[in-house]
């Protein structure tokens, strides 16, 4: 891309905050997207950890900058504040815990409680490659984001399955992107430039996701 074509379409930049329950994939959903890579350990985040994702499109380029919460009680208070800027909201559940899937509804109020209407949630049910111990089907899935009238995808990060495919539903999604929303070619990623602010980044999901 050209200086020209630089400053005829400024960065965009979007925050995207991951919520949901410990040990859901949420920081495991972020390490495939940003580095096509899984971790079998697991190891849990520890309040908040931020990463950035530049993605070229053919109209766009924009700025992700991606906010890993942790699902542990004790950081609950820590989260309403991140929220508050987003512009997305991605509420993770296990498919193979029915109990993570039950918390779903709570994240989402307590997002619209934060920004109203003026936010993209997404439910994302993961570890799909553990389909032979999944406890909430497809259909519970996407009936709760039908009467939350949210955004659905499943995914598994172990695998990769549907990763890509939920960030680039999501850039259709993004506010600003009307243009490309009804045309899936206009929203391909061309090119991935990647920039952690915590090279360190814990993992509040490696477990089989």
């Amino acid at each position: 891309m050209s200086a020209a074509q630089d400053g005829a379409n400024p960065l965009r930049k979007y925050k995207l905050v991951f919520l949901g329950e410990q040990s859901v994939g949420k920081t495991s959903i972020i390490t495939r997207f940003m580095y096509d890579t899984f971790d079998t350990t697991y190891q849990a985040t520890i309040g908040i950890d931020f990463l950035s994702k530049t993605m070229y499109l053919e109209d766009h380029t924009v700025r992700l900058q991606l906010w890993d919460t942790a699902g542990q009680e004790r950081f609950r208070s820590l989260i309403p504040s991140y929220i508050r800027d987003s512009s997305v909201a991605l509420v993770i559940y296990d498919i193979t815990n029915r109990e993570s899937f039950s918390q779903t509804s709570k994240w989402i109020e307590d997002v619209r409680a934060e920004r109203g209407n003026d936010v993209v949630i997404v439910l994302v049910g993961n570890k799909t490659d553990l389909g032979d111990t999944r406890q909430v089907s497809s259909e519970e899935g996407e009936k709760r984001a039908r009467d939350l009238n949210v955004m659905f995808m499943e995914t598994s990060a172990k695998a990769g399955h549907n990763v890509k495919a939920l960030f680039k539903k999501i850039a259709q999604a993004l506010p600003g992107m009307d243009s490309g929303a009804n045309d899936n070619n206009r929203t391909s990623m061309i090119d991935v430039a990647l920039n952690a602010s915590n090279q360190n980044a814990t993992d509040g999901s490696n477990c089989a996701c």
